[in-house]
């Protein structure tokens, strides 16, 4: 019976070592696949490089950091010395407080804070190189002050304006639909007015997905998820082309749509059920400029990457930048001064 006992182990312990050596085996056949498919909103690259920017250029990025707190712990700076721009507009930087951060600071002599009245709650920045003629904080007209405290930021220069925002969002089940509907036509009649003055940019997370093409599984999303709403398209639609009945009113121009009129790319994945490895995604990232500025946003042919047939529009969605935030980067490059 002894001899028995002993092999009936050994069979257990042969077993429980091909278990192991499978579950092993499944293990690296998950994360090769996760390799070879993309990147999952875990780790940020070890080397992040970007081609150059365009002589005579500005440029200029976005990103929804989802807490600036935690995307500092998972490397927000290294982005940000990769991409240097001359100006940075954060949104969702959930900060009670001006931060403390000379580092940063030092980069940005010029920074403005837009903080929630609710703690850990939105907020909005512009962080630059060059300093503004004025700054404000409010959106006219609006009867909420608090709804507005942390969502917009407008910075004057010399030859337009510079406005981040982040946007209100329809919420769950859209119950806050009609704070966007309110939030839209204040801030229709607030940029129309601007673009009056001065040219416009108009950048941040702005939470809409204009088309079909802005997101994954659009009909199973019209009109009962946030940001894909008639009330919320329709909207950033007349912003883009004024209706008829609206005199006065120029035009705008999306222009990461404008330059990639027919592809699917998205700033923002949701950290649940894998959406970045599965590529569901939405595009509600923008730069949103004034149409008769348009034209100097950039495009670039680097003939050193010939062997690619690579050319390169300088209004892009850095989309190897993950693990710092669920939204990626959106980064632009504009001809001549602000």
């Amino acid at each position: 019976m002894p001899p028995r006992r002993a092999a009936s182990s050994k069979r257990k312990a042969e077993a429980s070592d091909s278990e192991a050596e499978e579950k092993i085996t499944k293990k690296a056949k998950t994360e090769a696949v996760t390799t070879a498919t993309g990147p999952t909103n875990t780790v940020l690259p070890d080397v992040i490089e970007f081609p150059p920017r365009i002589s005579g250029t500005l440029r200029l990025a976005t990103w929804n950091v989802c807490g600036i707190a935690a995307s500092q712990k998972k490397g927000f700076k290294r982005y940000v010395e990769a991409e240097d721009p001359d100006i940075l507009v954060l949104t969702e930087t959930k900060v009670n407080n001006e931060p403390v951060d000379l580092a940063l600071k030092a980069r940005f002599p010029h920074w403005y804070w837009s903080i929630s009245s609710k703690k850990t709650y939105s907020g909005t920045a512009i962080l630059s190189k060059i300093k503004p003629l004025s700054v404000t904080t409010t959106l006219p007209g609006h009867p909420d002050p608090d709804l507005v405290k942390g969502r917009i930021i407008t910075l004057e220069f010399e030859n337009s304006y510079v406005v981040g925002t982040y946007v209100v969002n329809a919420g769950q089940d859209l119950k806050t639909l009609e704070q966007k509907k309110e939030w839209n036509v204040h801030f229709t009649t607030y940029i129309r007015d601007l673009d009056k003055r001065k040219p416009v940019i108009w950048t941040g997370d702005l939470n809409v997905a204009p088309t079909d093409l802005d997101l994954s599984n659009g009909k199973k999303n019209w009109n009962k998820s946030p940001g894909y709403t008639e009330a919320e398209t329709t909207a950033f639609k007349n912003i883009l082309e004024p209706p008829s009945e609206v005199a006065d009113s120029n035009k705008f121009v999306d222009v990461w749509r404008q330059r990639h009129p027919d592809e699917r790319q998205y700033t923002y994945f949701s950290y649940r059920f894998n959406c970045r490895l599965k590529g569901l995604g939405w595009r509600l990232d923008m730069f949103v400029l004034s149409e008769r500025i348009a034209d100097r946003v950039k495009m670039v042919w680097y003939p050193l990457l010939w062997l690619h047939s690579l050319s390169i529009f300088q209004c892009e969605i850095r989309s190897e930048i993950y693990g710092a935030s669920d939204h990626c980067p959106l980064v632009m490059e504009i001809e001549g001064a602000l």
